[in-house]
């Protein structure tokens, strides 16, 4: 066989599909989120406006988070030093999960190197645990959750997306004896909706399954100290597991779930993706840990947050772009068309300096190809302006349509 000619065939399919990924070499400049810095292939630098980052919040250059990092490097160094049970648990970790437990008012957490690995090692674990377990996976949940069901071997079931009246239909098709598990998201990424978390949780109650909910998108953002829209409604004591992450709104790094001490314990116990896995560096476990205790109590940074994403999807509104608003503080532009939408994105940094990837398959099913914007709390008016502006000019450039989609 020819190697190298069917890695030429893989990656040109990607080119001619328009879904080649292009990382763009991007410098953040401390103090100055979400300006920063576009080095340029031909060695040019150029000054962007980052409209796609995670850094929901701007914590990733928060004073205190870096006071912290600043801290723990000097005490500890820069690595962990290994796995969590050969040398990687140092205080700075147990301090971290000491601070999410408490947020989502469990007995306990469990710090993983992402919420990827998080989702990943837990649920490809949990049928070890409760031999014989039936999963029920939202359809549009996280490729990691998705893997990690794949991955352990037992049953699964997908449900229609936000559909609790197939869940119950597949609930009640399965044996009443059958160990069983709801996994679901509470804010869906690609569009902006929340997951019926009420709903889900009664139907948990009836059939006596556990619950798992994704609550990446949502940590830090929602609820009064920041733990996500389960707490902004009311909820958390009915989920058994909660996944999170340190990665967007809190800005540093790692995943992690929450959960009872022996739920906690076993997955810490059976988990591969975690036992044998280097923990997180103290640095990175010091300022997460610094940034979850500030977020506890900065309801001004959240309302500041919503407010933002409001306004973008307001002037955006008014201009007839086909906006995805499901009421949360992702803002999804449709685009349709993976090639237009790779051409939208190369003019807005080309042209205007305002950096926003591309959302190709199979990220987003094949005809809803997208922009999607992410405001933070440091956006300010001018950097809206200009991108409203932009966003303006080059969808008449593109001919596209106006038209808006319902929400």
């Amino acid at each position: 066989m020819d190697y190298t000619a069917q890695l030429d065939q893989a990656l040109n399919t990607l080119h001619e599909e328009g879904r080649y990924r292009t990382f763009i070499d991007i410098e953040r400049k401390n103090g100055h989120f979400p300006h920063a810095v576009w080095r340029h292939p031909e060695g040019e630098e150029r000054p962007v406006t980052v409209w796609c980052g995670n850094d929901y919040l701007g914590m990733g250059q928060h004073p205190a988070v870096l006071a912290a990092m600043h801290e723990a490097i000097d005490a500890a160094g820069a690595g962990s030093g290994g796995t969590r049970n050969i040398s990687g648990t140092t205080v700075y970790h147990n301090r971290l999960e000491a601070e999410l437990a408490d947020l989502h008012g469990k007995e306990a957490a469990l710090v993983f190197t992402s919420a990827y690995i998080a989702n990943d090692a837990t649920l490809s674990t949990l049928p070890k645990l409760f031999p014989g377990l039936i999963i029920y996976s939202d359809a549009l949940n996280h490729a990691s959750m998705i893997e990690g069901v794949r991955r352990n071997g037992g049953a699964k079931r997908i449900f229609r997306h936000n559909d609790v009246a197939h869940l119950r239909a597949l609930l009640e098709a399965d044996d009443p004896a059958a160990p069983k598990l709801i996994a679901f998201e509470s804010i869906y990424s690609m569009d902006g909706d929340f997951g019926p978390i009420k709903e889900i949780c009664d139907l948990a109650d009836e059939f006596g399954a556990l619950t798992y909910i994704d609550e990446v998108h949502a940590v830090g953002m929602y609820g009064s100290r920041g733990a996500g829209v389960a707490e902004r409604d009311g909820l958390m004591d009915r989920l058994d597991i909660i996944n999170g992450t340190m990665a967007k709104a809190y800005g540093v790094m790692g995943g992690y779930i929450a959960a009872s001490a022996k739920m906690v314990d076993a997955v810490r116990s059976y988990a591969p993706g975690f036992i044998f896995t280097t923990s997180i560096p103290p640095a990175v476990a010091a300022a997460a840990a610094a940034s979850v205790k500030h977020l506890k109590s900065d309801q001004f940074l959240r309302e500041k947050h919503q407010s933002q994403a409001r306004t973008l999807k307001l002037r955006l509104k008014g201009l007839g772009l086909p906006l995805i608003d499901h009421g949360s503080h992702i803002v999804p532009v449709h685009v349709g068309n993976p090639v237009k939408c790779k051409m939208l994105s190369d003019m807005l940094l080309n042209d205007h300096g305002i950096y926003v990837q591309p959302i190709n398959f199979p990220t987003v099913p094949r005809g809803t190809e997208r922009l999607r914007f992410t405001p933070s709390p440091v956006h300010g008016p001018r950097e809206m302006d200009a991108l409203v502006k932009a966003m303006d000019t080059l969808w008449s450039h593109c001919a596209l349509n106006r038209a808006e989609l319902a929400g």
